[in-house]
């Protein structure tokens, strides 16, 4: 049989480089959360799924009081099950999205103040309305962007919206 030769990983790193919360980005499949290039970090696509279980997170009962409070404040989780039943797939997994970006560029010294771009991909191009009423919650002013709908997502069907963002991180980046 054919023998392979596996790279041995560095022990010592020239840069300390700051890891993101597992919870935060953890990739479903071996690929990078996030990296960084020079003054940029790269973040890879991040789903509203529990890290814990795999599960799609699609109700509001997988948020935390205060996540579920400002969506109140939006008129989102009425309490009202035929209003809920429908917005809430969309408007928990695009809080949840937001909030793992946030919580990935954060150990890198960044705010979501520093996102300079996302690429936003939906299931329905219908659903983007109260993805942007939640995205305006995190960016005081507009960040480029990209939006596109596609046929399907990985793990399943249930994921509704998944995003790209590119920060810069300046000088912090590239010390």
């Amino acid at each position: 049989p054919p023998t392979t030769t596996r790279r041995t990983p560095p022990t010592t790193r020239t840069k300390k480089v700051p890891t993101a919360p597992v919870a935060a980005g953890q990739p479903l499949a071996r690929y990078a959360a996030c990296r960084q290039a020079g003054g940029f970090l790269f973040c890879s696509g991040v789903i509203a799924v529990d890290p814990g279980t795999g599960a799609v997170m699609d109700r509001y009962d997988h948020l935390d009081q205060g996540a579920r409070h400002a969506l109140q404040g939006l008129g989102y989780d009425t309490g009202q099950v035929s209003v809920d039943v429908s917005e809430a797939p969309i408007v928990v997994q695009s809080w949840v999205v937001l909030e793992r970006i946030r919580a990935m560029i954060e150990p890198f010294g960044a705010t979501m103040a520093d996102v300079t771009r996302l690429v936003q991909y939906f299931r329905d191009l219908r659903h983007y309305p109260a993805y942007n009423r939640i995205r305006n919650l995190y960016f005081d002013n507009p960040v480029v962007s990209t939006v596109v709908e596609v046929s399907r997502m990985l793990p399943d069907d249930r994921v509704w919206v998944e995003v790209e963002a590119t920060v810069y991180l300046g000088e912090r980046g590239s010390a």
